[in-house]
């Protein structure tokens, strides 16, 4: 992203905070994993959404005004030694060029910056952003390690959660993202046809996961969005799948949750695909009715529906299709074969949206998220789930993810070209 968007993206945070207050966001830090090994770092969403940094042990500090607003960027100072070992640290200018701001300091300047602001007398409210989890899971625990300095030094300053406002400005996708949203979907696409390319009895899940990670390299994306989610067979009863040990056969279904990022935008696509090509007449029969569903919902979805419409629309309407086949009689048991939620936002995180409120709001253009129907029967040995990336349109909405094969007729020809 260019720093426009990210200036942007700030001046529009910016004018929903008080005046009197000062915002801070940190970068995060990696945690330590064993002896002297770190787990690789992955920088606060938010804080690359407003800088386009993704440097650790960064703040962005902005001192709110009636009239003004004064951003400065604490960072790492230069240390030769240290940069021999984990790489090259930001420069000013690059830090600039990157963010658009200007005033950049090194962090070792930033409590006593922080205490001069704090007894000017100036400042009388803190703006941070507390995830809504609880807070030895918080993803960046410097907020809530200040948030107890500032309790004990200063009482009188008085903290406020922006998490609500800060997932409720990303929720509305700007033009440049829903491009890069558009290219990571190419690019997801390669990855599960590389799958569907080299699939065959005895294949280990393992050696798609490969199949996938090396097409998303050869692009450009040395890591996927999220941990990718590729089982066989019994495995994909398991909603969040990782160990990647089974080995898939001849009458297996392959169900993929795979997602690649690009420019920090990720996508979310589900496929349930048969090893060999050719969808068994019960495999048949339930991914018809997936994909009758998803097909239903990309066809009423417009502005001012409600959020939680599409997950309660999602579960009548492929409760009917289960229904119609004869695998369920009454709604009340629709939850032996629909597991888990149809929605939810995808963005600068595969998982965007957080506000307890997010059902309640109406959805508007620019919005993506997903629609993910899922079937998992276990007598029949079969679960899967369709998952595709719906843009709410001024007229209606885009599926997003529409050039990754996702009907039978299709899924069959390509895995037949093998």
């Amino acid at each position: 992203m260019k720093k426009e968007f990210h200036q942007d993206n700030r001046a529009e945070l910016y004018q929903s905070l008080t005046p009197g207050s000062l915002l801070l966001l940190f970068s995060g830090r990696a945690p330590r994993k064993t002896g002297d090994e770190d787990y690789p770092y992955f920088a606060d969403r938010s804080f690359v959404y407003y800088t386009g940094i993704e440097q650790q042990d960064s703040i962005l500090a902005a001192l709110i005004d009636k009239e003004s607003v004064q951003e400065i960027l604490f960072m790492l100072p230069p240390d030769a030694h240290a940069e021999r070992w984990t790489g090259k640290r930001l420069s000013p200018q690059e830090a600039q060029e990157i963010s658009g701001i200007s005033d950049f300091r090194y962090l070792t300047d930033f409590f006593s910056f922080l205490d001069k602001q704090l007894s000017s007398g100036s400042i009388c409210t803190i703006n941070l952003d507390f995830d809504r989890k609880k807070t030895d899971e918080q993803p960046v625990r410097q907020a809530f390690v200040l948030a107890d300095k500032l309790r004990t030094d200063y009482p009188y300053v008085k903290l406020t959660n922006i998490h609500n406002q800060i997932k409720a400005q990303r929720t509305i996708k700007k033009p440049c993202e829903i491009e890069a949203m558009r290219y990571a979907e190419t690019i997801t696409c390669e990855g599960i046809q590389a799958m569907m390319r080299a699939s065959h009895d005895g294949m280990y899940e393992y050696q798609y996961k490969a199949e996938f990670d090396y097409a998303l390299a050869q692009r450009g994306v040395l890591s996927p969005g999220f941990p990718s989610i590729v089982s066989a067979g019994k495995n994909n009863f398991c909603i969040h799948y990782y160990s990647c040990k089974g080995q898939a056969h001849d009458g297996d279904m392959i169900l993929n949750d795979v997602g690649a990022c690009w420019d920090n935008e990720i996508n979310d696509v589900s496929r349930g695909w048969p090893v060999n090509g050719k969808y068994s007449e019960k495999q048949r029969l339930l991914y018809t009715c997936a994909y009758n569903t998803s097909n239903y919902m990309f066809s009423i979805l417009r502005p001012g529906l409600p959020m939680s419409f599409v997950d309660q629309e999602i579960r009548k309407y492929n409760f009917g299709q289960l229904k119609e086949i004869g695998v369920c009689e009454k709604f009340e048991d629709v939850g032996t074969y629909i597991w888990h939620g149809g929605a939810h936002h995808v963005g600068y995180d595969v998982h965007d949206e957080v506000n307890v409120d997010d059902g309640n709001r109406l959805l508007e253009p620019g919005m993506v998220f997903c629609v993910d129907v899922g079937i998992y029967h276990e007598e029949w040995g079969i679960g899967f789930r369709l998952e595709d990336n719906c843009l709410i349109t001024p007229e209606g909405c885009e599926n997003l993810s529409k050039v990754t094969p996702r009907s039978i007729d299709d899924i069959e020809a390509f895995m037949g070209k093998r």
